[in-house]
């Protein structure tokens, strides 16, 4: 199954290639665990000893989100109260600006190394975190209520844990076609907000991330899309378990869980404050 998803296309094991690197056929195959009395066999027998699990994703998930929940408060109270002092704005914009700026470079890096490094993992959960704190702390300022942030948190576990019910129960099948199909979208979306982000250098973008009705659509449009992505996610880490891969897989599934969680929460803070704006 080869991927369409930009954190997992450069991944041999999720693509199929480990046939090509001396493993052996998927279809030759045996049940059972190596080792076991009942003639179990894995491709990855000679090269490696643990296997990628929903618990290992689960941790490394758990590590990666909680490390930029801990950067992210850092931030937060480092700031302290901007509302009161222009310099402290500015320094939380400055935060804000450098961490989306590093995040997305490390993400870049993240998603087209072969072999996924632990190491930039978490400096790119570290660096977010950073982001997030301080944009989180913008966006407060702007509403005048921290309680927003609490509010989005409390969204994007609602938005997690609902779309990971309805994936298992409802036993939704990711076809190729979905996977090009939301791929093609996110795409798009990222490739708008881009040329948004550099047009408004020029005093020229198209508003889409405002704090208006033309910004809160293209908020909920995005919601929808990492809801997409989520599912996505949960479809991969399904195959790397079911297939066998090696443990440091679970890696590169966590991290594009926290890509995605990250987003949800951005989008979610950004619907919130607009909708509080409006009152």
């Amino acid at each position: 199954m080869k991927s369409n998803n930009p954190v997992f296309a450069r991944s041999d094991e999720f693509n199929g290639r480990a046939t090509q690197q001396g493993y052996s056929d998927p279809s030759t195959w045996q049940v059972g665990a190596p080792g076991d009395g009942q003639g179990g066999q894995s491709p990855y027998d000679t090269a490696v000893v643990d296997r990628m699990t929903v618990d290992s994703v689960v941790q490394k998930t758990a590590l990666t989100i909680g490390l930029t929940a801990i950067s992210a408060a850092l931030v937060w109270f480092y700031l302290g109260d901007v509302t009161v002092d222009q310099s402290a704005l500015n320094t939380a914009f400055a935060f804000a600006t450098g961490g989306a700026i590093v995040g997305f470079v490390l993400a870049l890096v993240n998603s087209f190394k072969k072999v996924i490094s632990p190491p930039l993992v978490l400096a790119y959960a570290v660096v977010e975190g950073v982001f997030v704190g301080a944009l989180s702390k913008v966006i407060a300022s702007y509403v005048g209520d921290p309680g927003i942030v609490a509010q989005a948190v409390l969204g994007t576990i609602a938005a997690f844990a609902g779309t990971l019910f309805v994936y298992r129960f409802f036993n939704i099948k990711v076809t190729d076609k979905f996977r090009r199909g939301v791929t093609a979208a996110l795409f798009g979306f990222m490739a708008v907000i881009l040329l948004n982000f550099v047009l408004s250098f020029f005093g020229a973008d198209f508003g889409i991330r405002d704090f208006s009705m033309l910004g809160l659509i293209v908020s909920c449009i995005a919601v929808v899309l990492g809801v997409l992505c989520l599912i996505l996610d949960f479809d991969y880490v399904e195959y790397g378990v079911r297939e066998g891969l090696p443990e440091r897989e679970s890696w590169r599934a966590a991290f594009g869980l926290t890509v995605t969680l990250i987003w949800l929460y951005i989008e979610i803070l950004r619907i919130l404050a607009i909708l509080r704006g409006d009152n």
